[in-house]
């Protein structure tokens, strides 16, 4: 096992700045493959948003799209670990992207566990799930067509990222809707500038679904012409597919390869309106707050900043709320600032658009150019900022932003700065401090409460009941107890499940939420209840027959962005997606938000909901076979603060939550190393982070849920920890259920309710591992220690 101290994982690591730089592109769009396609097109203004032919078009509300010409098909074969015959275009389309990335950054050299992979998504593999769905609703599905479900969920892109290029460090997917490809290269920064890699694969992909179209139709938002951003007749957008990735990696590391350096990633900022579900605040008081956010933390003022790659949709709100937050974050400055928008020529690309559109910004710096606006009809009024119509500009200039802002008000800006100009000054980084554990509420098939889980748990009787085939374990949840019948009406099952445990997690700490207080939601199922509600109208031949009401619910952010609106938190917002490990990232990005003080507080929610479709999908895997696994639903929420911002408010600490580590088996989608590998290296970065040896753990929590193929590798890997004699292996999930993505928060929450029952008071680790062989293990200690 290498020396967990190796590589600056050290936890004073933070205390030396690490420079983030982008060291190659790669990209798919309408423009072609490439990103040199994609850059020569935009640069000449040239609109490659056209007829779609890949897919039946009659009933929505546009027959246009920026759809990708002949795409290839990559030289991984991602179907191969499990069987499949059918591809996902979604996943497709983000390998041959990496592939271009991965060969033009030249890092090859660099050890595979100082890898990691950052990926974003709207949609994730919806075609795959889309296509199966209606395969069963006419009765002409194989026999082993269940198994393809394993490319629905986001993360298995992300995992299939790792697998082809043998990336074994870090591994997340993020969802925030139309933001999720830059927050995904935020995350990637992060976790370099932490020291938990050295080098991140980051982007987003998205391919076009009968779900989008339909869903945007059903919003009346889609243009039948291409989109005319920030233009004075501008009447929608359009959609469009693809992906972008970069490689990012620490600037020392880049230049002792020789690796190109394109340009630096100097800081970001992310928000949450609290406003509305789709419609964005309209003086853009969010958005601005993320453009200010990501300003401080480049160290740069308006006056650096020479152009801007806007949001810029087409649809009339949102460019004019852009707009707004422009002027509110740069004041004078944003009449003498270039702003344009990519999607007039490529269609927005949805997860997809915020990493493609930072390739954009990359070469707009290293060209010194500041591409255009395409379609341009005249200024509006309500807009009214520099949008550089029609054609291109020479324009010398240091520094550039990237604005994605996305259904339920999540806000996403990230700063870029051209190495061959003026360096800027990077912020001293803020002092060492701890992250502790304030506040915490469940919601699971125990009850509600966290006597009811521990109760539960010290009972031992085994939760749920039989449903055709699968043991399924339900919360018993009362949503009127918690929100009124007015807010319930636009809230699915999972929105309730999370606003409700987040707010009662607030009340637990003591806590009123507002602008310092992020959310960070974990869910690896996502809202597929309200994917089914909306689709199944649409497979059965009435694309105009999808509901405005219920669409908004199918993208994965949905909750976070209700617990935003309801409870006030509007700090830094996202959604990560890492399977069944899905709250325990979650809980990680919270961790180092708070960390690099980008909010005083977090809620962490992992909330899942079990669908009838998500049932199929269980039953059609051939994972689930076994006896003694439980699928649960949960809404667990945990309130996470830094301790100095706890301590000032009088706050009770439960519990410090000391270290991390994330792993990735890269050994293909859907499968783990069966020597436990990842496990144990998850397990040895989590301690190494929390300055512990593993004879001073006083328990594991298992991610043991029942599954023998995940189990099995586990416990070779906790065996080999060399931990105490005695030390307890807990494995709650067998009993309780695998809440999905909830399991970490589940465990938590048990070992705090332990130290205060009575059980021997001392670090614990806390093991979650998705589906795919990405491990994420958390040390928790008692909050008198240290």
């Amino acid at each position: 096992m290498t020396d967990v101290y190796d590589h600056d994982t050290r936890p004073d690591a933070a205390a030396r700045p690490r420079t983030v730089v982008v060291c190659g592109v790669g990209a798919v769009t309408a423009q072609g493959e490439g990103a040199t396609a994609l850059w020569e097109g935009i640069r000449a203004g040239h609109s490659a948003i056209g007829p779609v032919r890949g897919m039946p078009m009659d009933g929505y509300g546009t027959a246009i799209g920026g759809e990708v010409p002949h795409p290839s098909r990559p030289a991984y074969d991602y179907l191969a670990s499990f069987g499949g015959r059918e591809r996902e275009p979604a996943m497709d389309f983000a390998l041959t992207a990496a592939q271009e990335a991965m060969a033009g950054a030249g890092l090859g050299a660099l050890p595979a566990e100082r890898w990691g992979v950052a990926f974003g998504s709207c949609n994730g593999g919806l075609r795959t799930a889309e296509k199966l769905a209606r395969r069963s609703h006419e009765g002409t599905a194989p026999p082993d067509d269940g198994r393809h479900y394993l490319l629905v969920p986001p993360q298995a892109i992300a995992e299939a990222l790792s697998s082809a290029f043998r990336l074994k460090g870090p591994a997340l997917s993020v969802n925030t809707a139309c933001a999720s490809g830059a927050h995904a290269i935020a995350h990637a920064a992060e976790a370099i500038s932490a020291g938990r890699a050295d080098a991140m694969l980051a982007g987003g992909s998205d391919a076009f679904t009968e779900t989008a179209f339909a869903g945007f139709t059903s919003l009346q938002s889609l243009s039948t012409k291409p989109a005319a951003p920030y233009s004075k007749d501008r009447d929608g957008l359009s959609l469009g597919e693809g992906a972008g990735m970069l490689v990012l990696a620490e600037e020392s590391v880049a230049r002792a390869a020789g690796a190109p350096i394109l340009a630096e990633v100097l800081g970001y900022g992310l928000s949450a309106d609290g406003y509305h579900a789709t419609a964005p605040h309209p003086e853009g008081e969010g958005a601005a707050r993320a453009i200010r956010g990501a300003l401080k933390a480049a160290g740069i003022t308006p006056q650096d900043v020479g152009y801007i790659n806007g949001h810029g949709t087409g649809t009339p709100k949102n460019d004019s709320a852009e707009s707004n937050a422009v002027r509110a974050a740069f004041g004078e400055a944003a009449d003498k600032t270039a702003l344009s928008s990519s999607k007039s020529m490529i269609g927005h690309l949805l997860g997809a658009a915020g990493a493609v559109e930072a390739i954009i910004t990359v070469q707009a710096l290293v060209e010194q150019t500041a591409p255009p606006t395409a379609n341009f009809t005249g200024t509006d009024p309500k807009c009214g900022l520099d949008a550089v119509p029609d054609t291109g500009r020479e324009l010398a200039m240091n520094a550039a932003l990237s604005n994605n802002f996305a259904f339920a008000g999540a806000n996403a800006c990230v700063a870029f700065g051209w190495p061959s100009g003026r360096r800027f000054s990077v912020p001293a980084p803020p002092a060492a401090e701890k992250v502790v554990i304030t506040g915490g509420a469940a919601i699971t098939a125990a009850g509600e409460g966290l006597d009811a889980l521990w109760e539960a748990w010290q009972h031992g009787g085994r939760l749920g009941t039989e449903e055709d085939g699968l043991h399924v374990a339900r919360a018993d949840f009362d949503p009127a107890a918690h929100i009124s019948a007015r807010d319930r009406r636009r809230m699915d099952r999972l929105s309730q499940l999370a606003v409700a445990s987040c707010r009662a997690a607030l009340a637990h700490a003591g806590l009123d939420a507002d602008e310092h207080t992020g959310v960070v939601l974990g869910t690896g199922l996502g809202p597929m209840r309200s994917i089914e509600d909306f689709l199944l109208p649409v497979l059965g031949g009435c694309p105009d027959h999808g509901s405005p009401a219920i669409f908004p619910n199918t993208v994965f952010n949905a909750a976070a962005g209700q617990v935003a609106m309801h409870v006030g938190a509007k700090g830094p917002t996202s959604t990560v997606t890492t399977g069944h490990a899905a709250g325990a990232s979650a809980l990680t990005v919270a961790h180092d938000l708070l960390l690099q003080h980008r909010a005083d507080a977090v809620l962490c929610p992992a909330v899942e909901d079990l669908s009838p479709g998500v049932l199929t999908a269980y039953r059609g895997l051939p994972l689930f076979t076994d006896t003694g696994y439980t699928l649960a639903e949960a809404g667990i929420t945990l309130v996470l603060e830094r301790e100095s911002s706890a301590r000032a408010r009088g706050a009770r600490v439960l519990a410090e939550f000391a270290g991390h580590g994330t792993a990735c088996d890269a050994a293909g989608v859907g499968r783990w190393d069966e020597d436990g590998e990842g496990v144990e290296r998850a397990m040895h970065a989590a301690l190494g982070h929390a300055g512990l040896h593993p004879g001073e753990v006083t328990a594991i929590w298992a991610n043991a849920a029942g599954l023998t193929r995940a189990d099995a590798p586990e416990a070779l890997a906790t065996g080999r920890l060399a931990a105490a004699s005695g030390c307890p292996v807990h494995t709650p999930k067998q009993t309780l259920g695998e809440p999905v993505g909830a399991g970490a928060q589940l465990a938590a929450l048990l070992a705090v309710t332990g130290w205060q029952e009575g059980t021997p008071a001392g670090p614990v680790l806390i093991n979650s591992s998705s589906l795919g062989g990405t491990h994420i293990s958390l040390v928790l200690r008692p909050a008198t220690e240290n």
